[in-house]
């Protein structure tokens, strides 16, 4: 018995190669670009291992719960860290981090998430990249939700270490992730003596075995389906146009954002500022003496396949997230998502204009 899936010939080095390469142009990049066989918290974790230990002097940007979990990381690698925590509601500033040097200039690390999907904000890295640069710092950027939604600019920002998955904006796959690497990153870690070694974290393991021999010979099997859809998600992403990709996220996020303020029913964006706001998902406030998870189970009830969860956490009962990201970046999407908040809202007793809620969100997403 044949299949499509389970009898396809293997994965070629050449074709893997390929693929890297497409990632490289998606970040314009002309540095080292490794694509991970799993989801994005294995390089995320592996580059954070391999680049701090001992002696790190760590400045770890926390606008959401990944920069909490990049803090621990961090400690459990034996680097001082400073902890650069601002609300959830908005974004970190370069001022802020610039503040941060001057108070403690032995730095040689920062840790920064692009876009928080799970809270809502984006941080403007394209102005905080030239001051991490300034002070010499080694420069990791979380751009898992960002990248497809907003561009990322790994060699014109300065990021050493820069990691991605497809499963949000780029509407791919979720079991492979990539990494691009500077040559200051590699450094870096090879001269870490803790950096992993012969393990499934190991970003030098994949430069010796891989990169340093050409790209010709794979270290092991890949995931050969993940890689397909990834290159499937990448073509797509090429055929559309990044910029008309980017622009759709755009769109979506500000007609979530514009329905949610004219729905009413004391409803109210998290994020304070529209320039903080991430393109990939708009984070909500439920209304006071109301419970973001019970209105959410409400709203799903009418469909259930419609992209609207609570916030995550302590979150939970008071954060309402629409995702509008790949696929689901979407007229549609929103539409769907404000029309079953609206029923959800109403159904509490509280006073909601689901038509006006439409057209504000029609005329900020043409």
């Amino acid at each position: 018995m044949t299949h499509p899936f389970l009898d396809l010939a293997p994965l070629s080095a050449a074709r893997f190669a390929s693929i890297e390469d497409r990632v490289a142009r998606l970040l314009h990049t002309g540095q080292d670009v490794v694509i991970m066989q799993g989801e994005a918290l294995l390089p995320l974790e592996g580059a954070i291992r391999a680049a701090a230990g001992p002696g790190t002097t760590a400045l770890n940007v926390i606008t959401g719960p990944y920069g909490q979990t990049f803090g621990n990381w961090l400690r459990d690698c034996g680097a001082d860290v400073i902890d650069l925590a601002v609300p959830f509601h908005t974004a970190v500033t370069a001022e802020q981090i610039r503040a941060a040097f001057a108070e403690r200039p032995e730095i040689d690390f920062v840790s920064l998430v692009h876009a928080e999907a799970a809270t809502g904000n984006t941080n403007p890295v394209a102005e905080i990249g030239p001051v991490v640069r300034e002070h010499g710092a080694l420069f990791y950027l979380d751009a898992v939700a960002s990248v497809g939604a907003e561009p990322v600019l790994v060699d014109a920002w300065g990021v050493d270490l820069c990691v991605i998955g497809a499963q949000k904006a780029m509407g791919g796959p979720a079991g492979v992730s990539a990494v691009s690497v500077s040559e200051r990153a590699w450094a870096r870690m090879a001269a870490n003596p803790r950096a992993p070694r012969r393990s499934y974290l190991s970003l030098l393991d994949w430069k010796e075995r891989w990169i340093d021999g050409g790209r010709t010979a794979l270290p092991h099997a890949p995931a050969q389906l993940e890689m397909l859809a990834l290159e499937a998600c990448l073509e797509r992403i090429e055929a559309q146009g990044l910029d008309a990709v980017i622009a759709r996220h755009a769109r979506a996020a500000a007609a979530t954002r514009a329905g949610a303020l004219a729905l009413g029913g004391g409803l109210e964006p998290y994020v304070h500022d529209a320039a903080d706001a991430a393109p990939v998902a708009t984070t909500l406030r439920a209304p006071a003496g109301t419970d973001a998870a019970e209105l959410v189970a409400r709203a799903l009830e009418s469909d259930p396949g419609l992209p609207v969860s609570a916030g995550g956490g302590a979150l939970a009962k008071e954060m309402i997230r629409v995702n509008h990201y790949g696929p689901d970046a979407t007229p549609a999407t929103v539409r769907g998502a404000l029309v079953a908040l609206g029923q959800a809202l109403a159904e509490r007793g509280l006073a909601v204009d689901v038509t006006a809620a439409l057209g504000a969100a029609d005329a900020a997403g043409r």
